[in-house]
């Protein structure tokens, strides 16, 4: 898809997201686009993952099981694309409210937001809504380990739920939309480091850290940049937080989102921190305090939404730009 048309759809995408998110209504008749991934690597997995093999055996399985599974993927959203095209301009409207399913700064926003909600009612309730949205054991959380954890989340998310996604849609269409969720998902499902995952995930955790790097880095800017405009947030310290920690993180993109938040806030993110009853070490992010609470996540909020616009003006820039060079490309014909 050329970029006159993947352009407008990436921020058709973005605002139509922001606007109306995926309704609830259709989730519960229909499901998700993520479901549909992942019920068809659920099938695959049992039957190409066998625990007999030896691990070189198995991590080539992986491979051909990350194969089979995106290619359906590719396949569907070329074969969306090409129908919604050649259906004029309510075709593209249909296949902006396709790529719409893709990024996730609505539900996400809402998430995190009842986060700061539950806290407000308690303890208990700051970690009933906590759990929704992290895997670490929300019961040795206090106030400011759950305030953390949710800011945490977002920033993370941030990455991999929006920039990411409306990436690889300006890129690459639909399918690079899909492409790139498809990946994310077979990675939450299949790259674990335990015993039946190490080497089946192998390729789906190598490939998901590959495409994740350019919109981690991203991500990073467009908090920076946030934090600019957000009363009571510092860009400096955001962007000495990116250049010192995001390095040092066990994951190789997580790491830029978090510390410009960290940095943003005034807090120190991450260090060692409890999955289920495992202690997983990893480097703090920021310098700042380690007590956080609700308002802390409603400023993180605030700076999320922030650069959330600002992703959404640039693409609008960048698309103003492309239509003054096909104006003057044309004149000059």
């Amino acid at each position: 898809m050329p970029l006159s048309l993947s352009l407008p759809l990436s921020l058709a995408a973005l605002i139509i997201d922001a606007l109306i998110g995926y309704p609830a209504p259709l989730y519960r008749a229909i499901g998700h686009p993520v479901t549909w991934m992942g019920r068809w690597l659920a099938l695959l997995e049992p039957i190409l993952n066998s625990g007999d093999a030896s691990f070189a055996t198995r991590r080539a399985a992986g491979v051909v099981a990350l194969c089979l599974y995106l290619a359906p993927v590719a396949l569907v959203a070329w074969a969306a694309t090409r129908l919604c095209v050649s259906a004029g301009p309510l075709g593209f409207a249909a296949l902006a409210l396709l790529a719409a399913s893709l990024p996730s700064q609505r539900s996400l926003a809402a998430h995190v937001s009842a986060v700061a909600a539950g806290l407000d009612a308690g303890l208990d309730g700051g970690r009933r809504a906590v759990a929704k949205i992290v895997g670490r054991n929300p019961d040795v959380l206090d106030e400011a380990g759950i305030s953390r954890a949710a800011i945490e989340s977002l920033a993370e998310n941030f990455s991999d739920g929006v920039v990411a996604p409306i990436l690889w849609i300006a890129l690459g269409g639909l399918v690079g939309g899909a492409l790139y969720k498809a990946i994310n998902t077979a990675d939450s499902m299949i790259g674990h480091m335990d015993e039946r995952y190490r080497a089946f995930g192998w390729a789906a955790a190598r490939l998901d850290d590959l495409v994740n790097l350019p919109a981690s880095r991203l991500a990073a800017l467009w908090l920076i940049l946030a934090a600019l405009l957000t009363r009571g947030a510092s860009a400096r310290d955001a962007a000495g937080a990116v250049w010192r920690d995001a390095a040092h993180h066990r994951s190789p993109n997580a790491g830029w989102p978090e510390a410009a938040m960290a940095g943003a806030l005034g807090l120190k993110l991450a260090g060692p921190r409890v999955y289920g009853e495992t202690l997983v070490a990893d480097a703090f992010m920021g310098e700042g305090r380690r007590e956080a609470a609700a308002a802390d996540i409603r400023q993180a909020l605030r700076l999320f939404t922030r650069a959330c616009a600002i992703q959404a003006v640039t693409l609008f820039a960048l698309l103003v730009i492309l239509a003054l060079r096909s104006a003057v490309i044309g004149r000059g014909q």
